[in-house]
């Protein structure tokens, strides 16, 4: 079946369309876990790609978003626009912190904070990482198709946990984004252990992106990025805290962190969770990015050239994700197969729907395109051989029916 990216783009949006209804956007099918280790049940919040559907048996990266009730909807969006060639398609996980958000969050107990007593529940972080670890990740893998390829997203005090999941059980995700962390927590505990423990740890191959937004101080204006750091004042230890660490990862590379800070001096904490999920998750999947695009769109490039770029792309993604994958989507095979048809250049036509059918076997679309290529030139038997194993795949009445009319012709 010919399909080209306009195609395939009209089709992507008439589900969604289709899906909607009633509403312009939706995001997130509502579950629940029960904690034996919390004791209470705990809502989450599931998206799956777009491309997603049961028949494949296909497994993504997971995404798993604290505050997910209030984050989820902008990871999605960001998401949406920027899967295929910023980032993989993933599947994303919100987890609700609506209750319980700073006991669960908060890495040590305090029993006071700013010369105040503090009689809120905290210094939980480890129990919630259990539930987390016990709980969450094994339901969520037994239950949705996700890979163990997976990443963690927290603002403030889930930035503060995001950090300490990392110190403590770096083993659970592969990247991680801390928004605007809360490292001025229990006077900058964990800060200080982070110091330490950071030199004993092997993160080779982990993914740190951390934010600061741009109030510095609450009070004084004049307080910038270049002078915060002579500031000694508890308006300046949130993001004195945040530099510090960010420092102190950049001058100990040996660590092996692939690690990213940005400041967004134009953002408050509240709204600084946008451009951190954006460029925080395209900053730690760069390497997904597709290369050698000049080779794949220049008629003049060989088969033997284009079929090094592809294996050089399948052993990277392998190489990060840890399994095998496909370079390329199904839909970007064929439609380079039918764009050298087009341009009759046949044989790398061919080649490229040898490849669709290499890495996605269990596509009748990938066939029923090799069909299309033997019937390019003519070759009717060989047509009529592709589009029987389409049909095979399919059952549809199109295969079918095409099957017909190639067996009419002979």
């Amino acid at each position: 079946m010919r399909t080209v990216l306009f195609l395939f783009f009209c089709v992507v949006f008439q589900q969604t369309a289709n899906c909607q209804k009633e509403y312009l956007y939706q995001v997130g099918k509502k579950d629940s876990v029960y904690s034996k280790v919390l004791n209470e049940s705990r809502e989450i919040y599931v998206q799956l790609p777009n491309s997603y559907t049961p028949d494949t048996k296909e497994k993504y990266p997971v995404v798993y978003v604290l505050d997910g009730d209030v984050l989820l909807p902008t990871v999605v969006n960001v998401h949406d626009f920027y899967s295929g060639g910023f980032m993989p398609e993933m599947v994303i996980v919100g987890i609700s912190n609506a209750e319980n958000r700073t006991r669960d969050l908060t890495t040590s107990k305090i029993t006071s904070r700013q010369e105040m007593p503090y009689n809120e529940e905290n210094g939980e972080a480890d129990n919630f990482l259990k539930f987390m670890q016990l709980e969450l990740i094994p339901f969520i893998e037994n239950q949705y198709p996700v890979t163990n390829y997976r990443t963690l997203i927290g603002h403030s005090y889930g930035g503060l946990f995001a950090i300490y999941s990392l110190l403590n059980q770096p083993e659970l995700f592969v990247n991680y984004i801390s928004i605007d962390p809360s490292l001025d927590w229990d006077n900058q505990k964990l800060l200080k252990q982070a110091e330490t423990v950071f030199l004993k740890k092997d993160l080779n191959g982990k993914g740190l992106f951390m934010s600061l937004g741009g109030q510095l101080h609450m009070q004084n204006s004049e307080i910038t990025l270049d002078n915060v750091m002579q500031d000694t004042s508890d308006y300046t230890l949130f993001a004195r805290s945040n530099i510090e660490l960010s420092n102190f990862i950049k001058e100990n590379k040996a660590i092996g962190l692939n690690y990213y800070w940005q400041f967004y001096p134009n953002d408050l904490h509240g709204t600084i969770p946008q451009p951190s999920i954006k460029d925080g998750l395209i900053s730690l999947f760069t390497w997904f990015q597709m290369e050698n695009m000049d080779k794949i769109n220049n008629p003049e490039t060989s088969i033997d050239t284009l079929l090094k770029v592809i294996n050089y792309r399948e052993e990277k993604l392998q190489n990060h994700f840890g399994y095998f994958v496909a370079p390329y989507p199904d839909y970007l095979f064929n439609v380079l197969g039918y764009m050298n048809i087009d341009m009759e250049q046949l044989d790398k036509s061919k080649m490229y729907f040898e490849q669709a059918i290499k890495y996605y076997p269990k596509s009748a679309n990938a066939y029923d395109s090799m069909a299309d290529y033997y019937e390019a030139i003519a070759d009717l038997p060989n047509a009529i051989k592709y589009v029987t194993l389409a049909f095979q795949i399919s059952g549809s009445n199109y295969h079918k029916e095409r099957l017909e009319t190639l067996n009419a012709k002979k």
